[in-house]
């Protein structure tokens, strides 16, 4: 596969050229058309426009760039939850809105980040919008891993003891120990649209955490720069990293690990998705550039 081609060469798919992938030209493209972006990015709403997310790098397939990362805490009971930033109201335009935005691991981390694929509209991505479930992760009522049938039930938490085993877990797709996985929602427990969400703990992500640089158990060698380092102090736990699962080319639900032929394309240990073979690496996090798209004009409401 050359520098300009993101379509892996065992595919038969069309070629893509990169471009500007990842500018603010390019971005927004992931559901739609370059010839509609404009009018769907300047539309009525509230926020939108140029923003700089942290996401887990695109590195293969026609999505224009990473998917963003949600930041991880983990409260007294060992229950996790996705960080939601704080809520307050600006004026825009003359018009007082409600946004929400607050700093993690010397980063400005905003729901802007969520904005694209459509989820700009759900109302669990509105910033004064309190879930039922608040921000804990919650099991769909479709797992996407053996080991969650066996352990959970649609609409339970995840725990950190359901991880323990995340040193050695595999499935036989790649190698053992790189992390365990697990899909779920987040912030759409009482809504009609669910926001998805990949979890996983993984040794690779405990050391980058803490060191800045990893030896995998599949003989990579990964490493990030100290304000990446920063970052990921700030935003993981215990090896924990979390992702809104919609990949960025055209909205589909990839996996991490959850699909055998993913090996074909050089994603045994990355995330896949099936629909285009767009490929991501969850240990290279990385800041990405792209056009969030405006929220409805009653956003703000919360209601």
């Amino acid at each position: 596969m050359s520098a300009d081609d993101k379509y892996p060469g065992d595919s038969g798919r069309r070629r893509f050229v990169k471009g500007v992938v990842g500018g603010a030209s390019l971005a927004g493209l992931g559901a739609v058309g370059s010839a509609t972006v404009n009018s769907l990015t300047a539309s009525s709403g509230s926020g939108g426009g140029a923003t700089e997310a942290m996401a887990i790098e695109n590195v293969a397939g026609p999505a224009p760039r990473g998917m963003p990362q949600i930041p991880i805490e983990i409260d007294d009971q060992g229950a996790i939850l996705g960080v939601w930033p704080e809520v307050e109201t600006v004026t825009e335009q003359g018009i007082e809105v409600k946004i929400a935005e607050t700093q993690i691991g010397g980063r400005t981390y905003s729901t802007e980040w969520f904005q694209y694929c459509g989820v700009e509209t759900y109302q669990g991505v509105q910033p004064a919008y309190e879930p039922e479930g608040g921000n804990y992760f919650h099991a769909g009522d479709q797992p996407g891993y053996e080991w969650q049938t066996e352990a959970m039930s649609g609409g339970d938490q995840f725990t950190v003891d359901m991880f323990s085993d995340y040193q050695e877990w595999g499935n036989g797709i790649g190698a053992a120990g790189m992390g365990k996985p697990a899909t779920g929602t987040w912030r759409s427990q009482d809504t009609e649209d669910v926001i998805p969400i990949q979890l996983m703990r993984s040794p690779v992500i405990e050391q980058l955490a803490n060191s800045g640089s990893a030896d995998a158990p599949n003989g990579e060698t990964y490493e990030v720069d100290s304000s990446t380092q920063e970052w990921l102090s700030g935003s993981t736990s215990q090896g924990f990293i979390a992702w809104l699962n919609k990949c960025t080319h055209f909205c589909c639900v990839p996996g991490f690990k959850s699909n055998p032929g993913s090996a074909r394309y050089g994603a045994a240990d990355g995330v896949y998705c099936p629909c285009h073979q767009s490929v991501y690496v969850p240990y290279s996090i990385t800041p990405t550039l792209f056009t969030a798209r405006p929220r409805p004009d009653d956003s703000g409401s919360g209601e």
